[in-house]
């Protein structure tokens, strides 16, 4: 039977790249490392280094494509491919496309009707829903999380409601911040915070949101799995009880009804209602 690299005279290919443990590349990553003609890769010196640890030599032209120039690669790569070059996509960890470069590439290929084929293999997604312990049969990939406060908020409202488990990328620096404002805005969901996947000092710290011990030292880019919202009918003495523990940290009591009513589904009169008269 032929090889993979063998079969293909020409094509775009993107290729999943270990997220942690070399170990984890398939015999095909390392294959096409050493015959595409030529590797587009997020990172050069990466790739020249997995390559050292996978005991490739890299016989072809290698190109950078990552976010601030992707775009001015597209031509020039879907010009070697429709020459007949096999072009292999490459990110620093994961699938390319994937919050990762790789997705012009995919559009403008498939619109001048050039082949496209994907090398599968390791995805921090994937890993990290798998080892969550958290429901896997409905998910949604919802990327890095915003930088700024507002925008994650807005965020967070908009798919408040999902009942489906949602998955996110965040910064060491970022993630304490952005687990207070995800309890902030959902209440004390089941989460999965995820870092350092298949190295040697993986961690998985599970609890719910608003309990979550990060510990001292936060480092490493995580992965967080949120369970979604609850398909049970909600009580307004849930919620009422939540509105109460916002007001008390010194959210506003009409912003804390406003946010505890999109996060759990409750009518907002009825909860701004239920809440006043213990205040009175």
């Amino acid at each position: 039977m032929n090889s993979f690299a063998q079969s293909v005279t020409g094509g775009l290919v993107l290729a999943a790249t270990p997220i942690g443990n070399a170990g984890d590349a398939s015999a095909r990553l390392i294959e096409l490392l050493g015959t595409a003609d030529v590797i587009a890769a997020e990172d050069t010196r990466r790739l020249r280094d997995l390559a050292r640890r996978l005991g490739v030599t890299i016989a072809g032209r290698v190109v950078s494509n990552y976010d601030h120039n992707e775009r001015a690669r597209v031509g020039e790569l879907l010009d070697e491919v429709a020459r007949g070059a096999l072009v292999l996509v490459v990110s620093d960890a994961g699938m390319p496309t994937v919050s990762d470069p790789g997705y012009p590439l995919v559009v403008a290929a498939s619109e001048r009707g050039l082949p496209v084929t994907v090398v599968p293999g390791p995805s921090a997604v994937l890993t990290a829903l798998a080892i969550s312990g958290l429901a896997t049969d409905r998910f949604a990939f919802e990327g890095f999380v915003p930088r700024k406060e507002g925008e994650q908020r807005r965020l967070f409202r908009e798919i408040a409601g999902a009942p489906h488990t949602l998955v996110f990328f965040e910064s060491p620096h970022r993630v304490a911040q952005t687990l207070e404002i995800m309890h902030q805005e959902w209440g004390p969901r089941a989460v999965a915070a995820c870092r350092e996947l298949t190295k040697t000092h993986e961690q998985v710290i599970r609890g719910r949101l608003g309990e979550l011990d990060l510990g001292e030292q936060v480092r490493g880019e995580f992965v967080l799995v949120v369970e979604g919202a609850s398909r049970e009918e909600p009580q307004v003495a849930d919620a009422a009880a939540q509105v109460g523990e916002l007001v008390a940290r010194g959210v506003r009591h009409k912003d804390a009804v406003r946010q505890v009513a999109g996060a759990l589904g409750v009518s907002r009169r009825e909860l701004y209602e239920a809440t006043l008269a213990p205040r009175a």
